[in-house]
């Protein structure tokens, strides 16, 4: 959570950062304007400018550490009335589940992020030790986000239930975002979106058979054009416009 206005981040349950004046600071070391964004407001509206500008409702969705939100309306970025709105990554996916740094239970990002999919990753090979997910940790050195994306194109089935349960916990969202905005296109962020097709196809067909809106026009769901760059086009188009 950004107080944009005064250049400090409220809260960030990730970094461990409470009050902290992060633009105060930076103004000791660069003698230049220091604005101040939620990183997925600043990726939102860079994606925004590369692919949405056409558009009057847009949603962006990153999924990295945790699972960040932003949302365009009326082409204007959406705070809410006190600069913490769109924290999608933080509504709750399943009542009582499992712990998020938010402090809460059951969030969206621990089920969705790339972080939840190398737990789940970690846990399927403890499970299954015979799977090819085993070797694929011993020579890479670790469990990635793309783990168990490799192996099941590799053919290996316990890959492929983790890699669809993945997707299943990120439509599951989806879904929730679609049938409460109904934004013309939804954005997927995020290194994990580098997957394509893969992740794209599976999780448009999840959500389209299981939304609400069955009967006029659906949202169009895509993959991020600009990745990792998102949030720096973003900060910089953001300051430009100040």
């Amino acid at each position: 959570t950004v107080d944009s206005k005064n250049g400090v981040v409220v809260f960030a349950g990730n970094l461990s950062l409470e009050n902290a004046p992060v633009a105060e600071e930076l103004r000791k070391h660069f003698d230049i304007p220091v604005y101040m964004e939620n990183d997925a407001n600043a990726a939102a509206y860079g994606e925004y400018i590369a692919c949405g500008l056409d558009t009057d409702s847009f949603v962006f969705i990153t999924l990295g550490t945790g699972v960040g939100g932003g949302i365009i309306i009326n082409k204007q970025i959406y705070c809410g009335f006190n600069g913490a709105g769109a924290e999608i990554g933080h509504m709750t996916l399943e009542m009582g589940g499992k712990e998020c740094n938010c402090g809460n239970r059951g969030c969206y990002e621990k089920y969705a992020s790339v972080t939840a999919l190398r737990e789940q990753t970690e846990e399927a090979i403890k499970a299954h030790p015979e799977s090819m997910m085993n070797e694929w940790v011993k020579e890479h050195g670790h469990i990635s986000g793309r783990t168990a994306f490799e192996c099941a194109q590799r053919g290996d089935k316990t890959a492929e239930t983790v890699r669809d349960t993945y997707i299943r916990y990120v439509a599951e969202g989806i879904i929730s975002v679609v049938n409460i905005f109904q934004p013309e296109v939804i954005v997927i962020g995020g290194g994990i979106s580098k997957e394509g097709d893969v992740l794209l196809n599976p999780l448009r067909e999840y959500v389209y058979k299981r939304e609400f809106n069955r009967h006029m026009k659906r949202t169009d769901i895509r993959i991020a054009r600009l990745f990792n760059d998102a949030g720096i086009v973003g900060a910089a188009m953001s300051a430009k416009n100040r």
